[in-house]
């Protein structure tokens, strides 16, 4: 339960007062009746140099007497001028993180004035909330005894409470689930995440939402003549599926916005194999598909003025006799012939029959998401995501959404001369480029089965999963670009009837 309040902060019977504060020198006179209450501790630890409100800095104080909340800990958002949305929630969860490992807890929390004065009062509870819903996400999924607990109550406290603060709780409620969704599907393993799983979690979230879906086994695929994604998923015992899951909240709307997400749920690289410690994650390569389900039920608890849909490639990568073979020529589902020249580059492979799929159905404009390749985590590191825009407008109100949330993504280059690295002696195409610029030919693969269609294709292979646990997050799944892609539901028109 989150609700807010305007009782002080001091007086609330809970277990933990958070109180977030900007980076400061001296001691700020925003936190002076706080300090009055608890008899100078706090005003103390600025003298001592042991607290100054540095970016996600905590110190806790335990079993106090002086005020009704049996404990206090303070967080450090760092300099007001370099706040962000994602520092933001960076540092409220590197706080919360350190107080959520027993259950039952309630928990309070407040913000300095300054901070309510650079940042909004509505953006700060929203970014509360959402917090809340992610803080108890554990990457332990697999343990017999977790190390994180949601919290029993959480308390926003304000001086004032704006006329849209319930809408607030709720987006950051809906918001946060999502990302934990999707962070707890990819750090499962790959023999429990399977495509069949993922129907399943898929199956549930449509039912819990009210989406409509479909799916399409073998059978189905074969009839759509999706050979390319069929080909990838015959090395495998396991049989693939496309899932439809869509939210229809304006019916008035010529705009269909398709989400296409990779849904390989384990890529062992097929003959062209990957080394083991390459192998370890790849129960992360599901990670595209993943976000699109968890946007899509976000839009659909909000019951955003949209109609989005999700459009999911579900395969695993496998050999076995039956698997496809460097040298082999398929044809997709669009007619373009393909060399298949590594096994490994096998997602692109997935995305061109249901890219090609999801507009013929109906998708007026479309983002894919996907694990795609390693070359976009070595351009631009582990937490960008690489933004390849077809489509300029589409392009921008993705970028803009992504500035708004804080989320960090980059526009890479599509120019022309990329296209002739994918010319094949034997076949319309190839399906890898050179060494160099491979993010990019891998982009301009996906470009040639999306026709005039506004697309922009997010190469997630960088921010989707994480290597290491920090403050703010334990190792594994991340649920990146998930609050981007709501954003951009969020401030899509809503009765537009034009084209990009």
């Amino acid at each position: 339960m989150i609700n807010t309040t305007t009782q002080s902060a001091t007086s609330l019977n809970v277990d933990w007062l958070v109180i977030v504060a900007s980076a400061s020198q001296a001691f700020p006179r925003d936190l002076q009746n706080l300090d009055r209450a608890v008899n100078g501790k706090v005003s103390g630890l600025w003298a001592d140099d042991e607290f100054a409100g540095d970016y996600c800095q905590t110190l806790a104080l335990r079993q106090l007497s002086d005020i009704t909340p049996i404990n206090l800990l303070l967080i450090g958002s760092g300099q007001t001028q370099e706040l962000t949305p994602e520092r933001l929630r960076r540092a409220l969860l590197s706080g919360l993180r350190k107080i959520n490992s027993r259950a039952g807890l309630r928990v309070a929390i407040a913000y300095a004035e300054s901070l309510v004065e650079s940042r909004s009062l509505p953006e700060l509870i929203e970014s509360s909330a959402d917090c809340v819903s992610v803080a108890a996400v554990d990457a332990g999924v697999h343990k017999q005894k977790p190390t994180r607990f949601p919290f029993d109550s959480v308390t926003i406290a304000t001086k004032t409470i704006p006329s849209d603060a319930s809408q607030r709780v709720a987006a950051g409620k809906a918001i946060g689930a999502a990302v934990a969704a999707v962070r707890n599907m990819v750090n499962r393993s790959a023999i429990e995440m399977t495509p069949q799983q993922m129907v399943r979690e898929a199956t549930a979230l449509a039912n819990t939402c009210d989406l409509e879906i479909e799916v399409l086994d073998t059978e189905g695929l074969a009839h759509e003549n999706m050979t390319a994604m069929l080909a990838v998923a015959q090395g495998s015992d396991l049989p693939p599926s496309l899932v439809r899951l869509a939210w229809r909240g304006n019916p008035n709307s010529s705009d269909e916005i398709g989400f296409v997400g990779k849904g390989v749920t384990f890529d062992s690289g097929g003959l062209s194999i990957k080394p083991t410690d390459s192998m370890i994650p790849m129960k992360s390569d599901m990670a595209g598909a993943a976000t699109a389900m968890a946007a899509v039920g976000a839009a659909a608890t909000l019951k955003l003025p949209v109609n989005v849909t999700a459009w999911m490639g579900l395969v695993e990568n496998m050999i076995s006799g039956r698997c496809y073979r460097p040298g082999d020529v398929i044809t997709a589902r669009k007619g373009t012939t393909i060399e298949v020249q590594n096994t490994d580059a096998e997602g692109r492979l997935v995305l061109a029959d249901v890219l090609s799929y999801a507009i013929d159905n109906g998708a007026t404009h479309v983002i894919d998401l996907a694990t795609l390749t390693g070359a976009c985590v070595v351009a631009l590191g582990e937490e960008i995501t690489g933004l390849f825009g077809g489509c300029d407008e589409l392009s921008n109100r993705l970028q803009e959404a992504a500035k708004q949330t804080g989320e960090y993504v980059w526009p890479m280059p599509m120019h022309a001369h990329f296209d002739e690295l994918l010319k094949s002696d034997v076949a319309d195409c190839r399906n890898i480029g050179p060494r160099w610029g491979g993010a990019v030919t891998a982009a301009c693969f996906l470009r040639k089965f999306v026709g005039t269609t506004p697309w922009v294709h997010l190469d997630i292979a960088g921010p989707s999963w994480a290597d290491s646990a920090v403050d703010w997050r334990d190792s594994g799944g991340t649920g990146a670009v998930v609050r981007t892609l709501v954003e951009l539901l969020r401030r899509w028109p809503p009765t537009s009837n034009s084209a990009d």
